[in-house]
């Protein structure tokens, strides 16, 4: 969605607006280097919004997920990163779990998570969309525009990003 060089590059830019996420990700897409408009997904271990969200157009959008940094279950797999990519997705941002990390790799996605494990989640239709959520230290609001790449992830509201862009 919005070209930028690095992090590093926005941060010393934007360096007293922008939220820096506690480095905590790992990388498991394809694509290394990603950014959009937030759309917020808060659930525990069920993964039933992140799969609806991504089956939907996400052309210049960034999924960002607190799942409260279980590590028990993951809240994303290859069917559902694979429709993600189907959907124009540029990326996804997890606080949590993911699994299939071999395909996902394979995959033209940005995927930023905490780890990987084999176990799925439930779904169980729980989980809210569209609300702030706060992870790895920062809050992100629906629309904030999310830059990740190999150094981390920074998130600038359009306001912030807009008065020097």
């Amino acid at each position: 969605m919005t070209d930028f060089d690095s992090t590093c590059d926005l941060y010393d830019r934007f360096e007293k607006t922008a939220r820096v996420a506690d480095p905590v990700f790992r990388d498991f897409g394809q694509r290394r280097t990603f950014s959009g408009a937030a759309v917020t997904v808060k659930c525990f271990e069920d993964n039933s919004r992140v799969k609806e969200t991504l089956g939907t157009p996400g052309q210049g959008k960034v999924l960002v997920v607190d799942g409260g940094g279980s590590l028990r279950a993951a809240l994303m797999g290859d069917l559902i990163a694979k429709d993600a990519v189907k959907n124009g997705w540029e990326g996804v941002v997890i606080h949590g779990c993911v699994r299939d990390a071999a395909v996902l790799a394979t995959l033209d996605l940005g995927i930023k998570a905490l780890a990987a494990i084999p176990r799925k989640t439930v779904r169980n239709g729980e989980g809210q969309r569209g609300l702030p959520v706060t992870l790895a230290g920062i809050r992100v609001n629906p629309g904030d525009l999310v830059f990740a790449d190999e150094d981390g992830v920074l998130v600038l509201s359009p306001e912030e990003f807009g008065t020097t862009a």
